[in-house]
């Protein structure tokens, strides 16, 4: 869908005139990511790293790092299709993140993932974001919001309502509590 005025960029690369070079530098993860089920998680990192023209020592050094930190190791031969949503979603973010992107945009991160992949995922993020990848991380979940966040948009209706790091949140909602009664304070006047 062309844009109907106005410009983005991503990692400097303009997504209208050189989509092929910003759609190299992202990643996405859905909440409810597509895998290709009849294949195993070897096949499909495998499948996912040849996409971003990873050479075959790049995809093993990316997959070395990634299966153990996830703890895919048994799950590496068995179809997709057999295994539940956490492993899936673990797949998908580590499958995601095998380029080493500059821009990830994960959408409900922890849906599906027990508490110790849950940390995992926080973890290797916080990582990430400070080697220099973005991270767009999209949640109803406040607490994942204020732990994992530098900065907070705050959407209500459709549009952002207010923008800032957890402390400037509560300063704007004129709230000193947790992030969420920020969230609900900015909401609510926003409602009125």
């Amino acid at each position: 869908i062309r844009p109907t005025s106005g410009r983005a960029r991503i990692a400097g690369f303009d997504i209208q005139q050189d989509p092929l070079e910003a759609r190299a530098r992202l990643s996405y993860v859905p909440d409810f990511p597509f895998l290709y089920e009849k294949l195993t998680p070897a096949e499909f990192l495998r499948f996912t790293g040849r996409l971003f023209r990873m050479p075959e020592a790049r995809i093993r050094e990316g997959c070395d790092e990634l299966v153990p930190r996830f703890n895919l190791e048994e799950w590496l031969d068995q179809p997709i299709e057999s295994l539940s949503h956490g492993t899936r979603q673990r797949i998908a973010i580590a499958s995601a993140l095998l380029h080493r992107p500059e821009v990830f945009i994960i959408d409900e991160p922890m849906v599906g993932l027990d508490p110790h992949h849950a940390r995992v995922v926080k973890d290797i993020l916080r990582e990430r974001a400070r080697e220099g990848m973005s991270v767009f991380l999209s949640t109803h979940q406040v607490s994942v919001a204020e732990e994992m966040a530098d900065r907070i948009g705050v959407f209500h209706r459709g549009r952002v309502i207010a923008c800032g790091s957890a402390d400037e949140l509560r300063s704007q909602s004129q709230t000193s509590g947790t992030l969420e009664a920020a969230f609900l304070a900015l909401t609510r006047t926003e409602s009125t």
